[in-house]
């Protein structure tokens, strides 16, 4: 089932590795609610490509037989499906209001300068791309960060911060 916007977009092909996947997946629910697997069919396909593009998203909803802009909605509603390519390193600082209170604000400009990008940009390097996102749930270890949706970096002031994008350069041998 395809929406009337995929004329301006058609679905990319899905190989049969990924296809695989998307069934297993669909396979811990009922024949009924085959939907359901639409979070984890979006990230296997953001797992093999490194983000989730208009393209992939249609061919989501035509495996899943759902409409194209219901799948669109949770691309969009959640921070962990990339919507454009992303650097190696996604460093996302939390901006909600307990962060913003004890530095959040301020650790995303530190970062936006010392990287020498504006939020929701990528080095030219392709190496970090800097967002904000909404609470991590760690209020208490504030401001907080999500370094590639997996690790969680507690009480970033700015020694931390340049001490964490100084290593990750490193790692790279681009310190």
């Amino acid at each position: 089932m395809i929406s009337s916007h995929s004329q301006a977009t058609e679905a990319m092909a899905l190989s049969e590795a990924t296809r695989a996947r998307f069934a297993r997946e669909v396979a811990k629910y009922p024949p009924e609610q085959k939907q359901s697997a639409v979070m984890a069919c979006l990230s296997i396909v953001q797992q093999e490509q490194g983000w989730v593009s208009r393209e992939a998203e249609l061919a989501v909803a035509e495996y899943l037989e759902m409409p194209a802009m219901a799948v669109h909605e949770v691309t969009t509603f959640y921070n962990m499906y990339n919507q454009q390519p992303v650097g190696k390193y996604k460093l996302n600082v939390c901006t909600n209001l307990p962060c913003q209170l004890r530095g959040g604000n301020e650790a995303l400009a530190h970062l936006a300068r010392k990287l020498g990008i504006e939020m929701g940009g990528t080095t030219a390097d392709g190496l970090f791309t800097l967002q904000q996102c909404e609470c991590l749930g760690a209020c208490a270890d504030a401001p907080v960060m999500l370094v590639n949706d997996r690790n969680m970096c507690s009480f970033m002031d700015h020694d931390k911060l340049d001490q964490l994008v100084d290593g990750l350069r490193a790692a790279e041998g681009k310190a």
